[in-house]
């Protein structure tokens, strides 16, 4: 039994401080899910930043056993498992301007219903933690895939059909963190807005060994990260 539970449903956000060493599995509830999400330390200083990730590691996409590396160089969390070996960092998150083709949107005439854009739910989640729009950066979108074209303008397609009801990522945390999720819809998801739910659940991770560990022994780059991280919590 899972520490924590929670549904997002389709369209909201969520946001909770973690401790290190903690499970993080997010489930997709139905076909077409994303989950946006932004990492801080816990000193809110330090935050996730995704070109040193990609490039320490040699990737254009998350999967695992990846590490999710901070500003500083620190791991702030592992990939240890994910039934897609795709999620996407390159296509950010959506705002208002996205939603604008499906027309206006309020609480008052949609209720529960209204059309809200990623941008807003994930500043909407910072400013409970003391922060601001300031303190966007770019996101994690869990569940999602985008192909870049083989063109002189390197072109993004969302690539549709890529995630299913059930689908799972499991972060396990390597430092004190604030994380921050939005299941709006990718910004390039050309189809209708239909934001599916997402769960996440909160359990302890078992102790880690290095020698054994697969983000550990991923890259020199990525141990080098987690033994920093190590170090701070000692």
């Amino acid at each position: 039994m899972s520490l924590y539970s929670h549904v997002i449903p389709g369209g909201a956000a969520w946001s909770a401080p973690l401790r290190a060493g903690r499970l993080v599995t997010l489930t997709a509830l139905a076909a077409g899910a994303n989950a946006s999400m932004l990492l801080f330390n816990a000193d809110r200083v330090d935050r996730l930043n995704i070109p040193d990730t990609l490039k320490a590691q040699m990737s254009a996409r998350i999967t695992p056993p990846m590490v999710l590396m901070s500003d500083r160089g620190l791991a702030l969390a592992s990939v240890v498992a994910s039934s897609l070996d795709w999620h996407d960092c390159l296509g950010g998150f959506g705002s208002e301007g996205h939603l604008a083709r499906f027309g206006a949107s309020s609480y008052g005439a949609d209720r529960n219903d209204w059309r809200r854009s990623a941008r807003t739910g994930l500043v909407s989640e910072l400013t409970k933690h003391g922060l601001d729009e300031r303190d966007l950066h770019a996101p994690v979108n869990f569940f999602s895939k985008v192909a870049i074209a083989d063109d002189a303008r390197a072109s993004m397609a969302f690539v549709a059909g890529h995630a299913a009801a059930g689908d799972t990522v499991t972060l396990r945390t390597e430092h004190d963190v604030l994380m921050v999720l939005c299941t709006a819809p990718h910004p390039l998801d050309p189809g209708v807005y239909a934001p599916a739910s997402v769960e996440v659940s909160v359990d302890r991770a078992e102790p880690v060994v290095p020698a054994a560990d697969a983000s550990w022994g991923w890259r020199e780059e990525s141990a080098r990260a987690l033994e920093m991280s190590r170090r701070v919590l000692a």
